[in-house]
């Protein structure tokens, strides 16, 4: 109970008078906390629900069969024939959107006849005779339809009405199915199968384990179709998203770094501020465990209460942040529903943890400096100070040190998929920075000290000593905002650079005037087709120069999603001017496919999968594994997936289906573009393809690059936010603390508008110290972030680009909001009464 007491008169009523600052601190840490568990809670709502509606329905399939190109029925008919008593359900998966709502929803072609009998379709086929009238749908519940509902529905490029026989049982998603022969007759695809789903009994006398039953399934297949377990695909996009979403959980970190700063600075100042009641404890007989006990406590309060407050504002910043990192999943990635935002009770813990844990790691130091305190060191209070300028060099040396490391961790590979040197490697240089801090500090303020006077007075003389003589707690402030402001040079300039290298990618890649797509709904990871008639009736135009077609798989190359595509190579060669990673001229490249099994690869998949030119490729295409040799690698940034290019020629000869994906409209010399779309509208009279030009598409493509780092810009927006509300709070500890000073001033003749300009010149120094220390380690960052982070994550190479309009514009605002912070403890230090506080001395 006595130490109890004690511990409440020391530490925790000191927090609960000096409410402001402990508001500050708590509010520091709930930020961070509340960043690392929104994007946790975003990113698994968000990403956790691939094909969801898909894999609702399959029942109790355990395995899958699939092939580029589709599957044969002729395949589902061999399966049906072995000699075991297995259950075949052949799948036909496509998206259809709702015109009435624009939006894009699963389309499943299903044996309705067999599923309904094996259960795999959980009620709602009422009307089990109505799939003969070519026209009927069944849909979840959850898309709000009644049985008898008439719905309009666009599929690749034809849109027609259907009507709603039924509604399927609750929790089956938003689904939309039809019977396999009405769905091969929409889709076109000549009774192609997506997947066959293959349901095993459990009786051991016919296999004992999974294994043999996929040996028995393989053995009774072509070479070219693959079988897989159950979710494959799903873990295949989990392991392909799993470098994205680290990358979101680390910059989430940095908020969390900023506010440990900040704890750090809190307790510091309560170190200093209570070394004379220390060194009575301590002449008292409170041992040097108990001073530490009891600033650590104060370090666990505050980490507590902020982390109470995080989860609270975590649960509420995930809902915006879930529609940021959905909408980069969609974008980049895979076709995801996002799911409900659900906050566990180990989501609780973890976070707790993480803001007491990270409270007490960040005190440490402070709490340690005030258990050596004696009862002769109590009034030396310049002591510190002086250490911490003594020090300076020795510090200088280690961040040397510190430097160096991080430079060999930078030269270091990945580690399955992911940068954990390029991330010890920013984890070190964020360390050199903050040994840095003093010298820095220090020999700034002195080279500014003249400066300063000369163009602003005594009051900017008095500011620049008054940092210079709290350096330990200055070049702490400093380096907290520092390290905010870092990450946001580093990750401007690293979106800058890429943003910037996309605009001249796109003008070598884009070429054609106009381009055609299917009206239903594209995505990464699905590719909606037109009619095969639609590019020849465009090349009889009269003002058509040239058409060219791109037909695109998803294919699973080493376990991981990519696209496969076929166009035409002479004129890719002719028109196009991807630039090659050999340097090579593409004119003499893209030729060399025609006619041969070779192909070029995209770098992000050469990156991911180690491939060069010159390697061998097996794909397997249709019912067969094809070799492939590989050209050369281009760079890309239209898919992080990894793309893999072959000559039309050769794609049909493998899989013969001449529907594109997607068309380039060349127009001759002098047609000016609305002409050309007019008279391709005209053509195409009935079918439902979006004509995009080539101005607007490549505007759409800055609007979704743009979307898709929104995320990233908020996470930075909170660690700045952290870091100047830390400056506020910081300033104002100083001012408490240096009462006595102002006092003196006040009382020695100081107007207050001499002592608010004093508090006004050090928050603009701080500002203009952070600024200069953030500038530096943001492009050492930005280093870090563009040549190793994300070449080891994504595979894209960049070009270096200084952003400087947003850099200054960001660097301006955070320096004004940073000199505003010192209003209110400049209001604070203007009320002290110059008499009391020359009666505490």
């Amino acid at each position: 109970m006595t130490q109890f007491k004690l511990f409440y008169q020391m530490i925790l009523r000191p927090l609960r008078q000096e409410s402001l600052r402990t508001t500050i601190a708590v509010l520091s840490v709930a930020l961070g906390v509340a960043a690392v568990i929104a994007i946790e809670l975003a990113g698994d709502a968000a990403a956790g629900s691939f094909r969801s509606s898909m894999e609702t329905l399959l029942g109790d399939a355990a395995f899958e069969v699939t092939a580029v190109g589709g599957v044969g029925p002729e395949v589902a008919a061999r399966l049906a024939t072995l000699p075991y008593p297995i259950k075949i359900r052949p799948r036909m998966e496509a998206y259809a959107m709702i015109s009435a709502t624009r939006r894009a929803v699963p389309l499943l072609g299903v044996d309705l006849v067999a599923e309904s009998f094996s259960g795999g379709v959980d009620g709602g086929l009422t009307e089990a005779g109505a799939f003969d009238s070519g026209d009927s749908v069944w849909v979840g519940s959850s898309l709000g339809y009644q049985a008898g509902d008439r719905l309009q529905l666009a599929i690749n490029d034809s849109s027609a009405q259907y009507t709603v026989r039924g509604i399927l049982a609750a929790g089956s998603g938003d689904v939309i199915l039809m019977d396999l022969a009405t769905a091969a007759h929409v889709l076109g695809n000549g009774g192609k199968l997506d997947r066959i789903l293959i349901e095993v009994p459990d009786d051991l006398h016919f296999a004992n384990s999974v294994d043999q039953w996929e040996a028995i399934l393989r053995a009774a297949l072509p070479p070219g179709l693959t079988v897989a377990r159950e979710g494959t695909q799903t873990e295949e996009n989990r392991r392909m998203l799993a470098a994205f979403r680290w990358n979101l959980r680390v910059l989430s970190y940095v908020s969390l770094a900023v506010g440990a700063f900040l704890i750090f600075n809190t307790i510091s100042v309560s170190v200093v501020r209570r070394r004379f009641e220390i060194g009575i404890l301590r002449a008292l007989g409170i041992t040097r465990g108990g001073v530490l006990a009891g600033f650590l406590g104060e370090a666990a309060v505050l980490g507590l209460l902020g982390a109470v407050g995080g989860i609270v504002l975590g649960r509420l910043m995930a809902i915006g942040a879930m529609g940021m990192v959905a909408a980069t999943v969609q974008s980049l990635y895979v076709s995801s529903q996002p799911g409900a935002i659900s906050l566990t009770w180990m989501d609780a813990w973890i976070a707790l943890a993480i803001g007491v844990g990270v409270s007490v790691i960040s005190a440490f130091s402070p709490a340690w400096e005030a258990s050596l305190v004696t009862p002769v060191e109590a009034m030396a209070r310049g002591q510190k100070e002086h250490q911490a300028r003594m020090h300076s060099r020795r510090d200088l040396i280690a961040a040397a040190v510190f430097g160096a490391c991080a430079w060999i961790a930078s030269q270091q590979g990945p580690v399955e998929g992911k940068p954990m040197f390029g991330y010890l490697a920013a984890v070190l240089l964020l360390g050199a920075s903050a040994l840095t801090m003093p010298a820095l500090v220090a020999g700034l303020t002195v080279v500014l000290a003249g400066v300063m006077r000369a163009i602003f007075g005594v009051e900017a003389l008095l500011a620049t000593r008054g940092l210079a003589g709290s350096l330990r707690r200055s070049s702490v402030l400093v380096g907290a905002l520092s390290t905010a402001l870092a990450m946001l040079v580093a990750v401007g300039i690293m979106v800058g650079s890429f943003r910037q290298t996309v605009l001249v990618w796109m003008d070598d890649r884009l070429q054609a005037d106009l381009y055609l797509r299917p009206a239903g709904a594209p995505g990464t990871d699905r590719h909606p087709t037109m009619s095969a008639e639609i590019p020849r009736d465009l090349a009889k135009l009269t003002e058509v120069e040239s058409i060219d077609t791109l037909r695109a798989y998803e294919i699973s190359y080493q376990g991981l999603p990519v696209t496969l595509g076929g166009l035409d190579a002479r004129l890719a060669g002719h028109y196009g001017k991807r630039p090659l990673l050999s340097g090579a001229e593409p004119r003499t490249v893209w030729p060399k496919l025609v006619g041969r099994d070779a192909l070029l690869v995209s770098e992000p998949f050469a990156n991911k999968h180690n491939v060069h030119a010159g390697d061998t490729l097996m794909l397997p295409l249709g019912a067969a594994n094809i070799p492939f040799r590989v050209l050369d690698v281009y760079y890309d940034y239209s898919n992080e997936r990894g793309f893999i290019l072959m000559d039309r020629g050769t794609l049909l000869k493998y899989l013969p289906d001449a529907r594109p994906s997607d068309v380039a409209v060349y127009l001759k010399p002098g047609v000016p573009a609305e002409q050309g779309r007019r008279r391709i509208q005209a053509a195409l009279a009935g079918r439902k393809v979006l004509i995009s030009s080539n101005r607007s598409l490549r505007q759409e493509a800055i609007r979704i690059f743009d979307r898709t780092f929104a995320i990233t810009y908020a996470l930075e927006a909170v660690a700045v936010f952290v870091a100047i509300m830390g400056v506020g709070g910081a300033l104002l500890a100083l001012v408490i603390d240096r009462r006595r000073e102002f006092g003196l001033l006040s009382f020695l003749g100081a107007s207050h508008g001499q002592v608010r300009r004093i508090i006004l010149f050090e928050a603009g120094l701080l500002g203009l110290l952070a600024n200069v220390a953030g500038v530096i380690l943001g492009f050492l960052l930005s280093l870090l972030l563009i040549f190793v982070i994300n070449k080891q994550s994504f595979g894209w190479t960049f070009q270096f680009h200084w952003p400087f309009a947003v850099l200054l514009s960001g660097l301006s605002i955070v320096y004004v909001a940073t000199v505003a912070a010192g209003i209110y403890p400049a209001r604070v230090a203007t009320g002290l009464v110059p008499i009391e506080v020359i009666h505490e001395e």
